[in-house]
């Protein structure tokens, strides 16, 4: 497996996360996308590696 075949892997697994989390009830809208922002800037970083 590659850096960014583990860095897309661990995005999915936090995004996931994180919309669990939302669904849930434990974050509001804002919250969720302000997390899932970074979530997309660190598989950019990956992907720019």
């Amino acid at each position: 497996m590659t850096d960014l075949d583990d860095a897309v892997e661990e995005f999915l697994d936090r995004t996931d996360t994180t919309l669990g989390e939302y669904d849930q009830g434990y974050a509001d809208a804002d919250a969720t996308l302000t997390v899932l922002r970074d979530h997309i800037s660190d598989l950019r970083e990956a992907a720019e590696e």
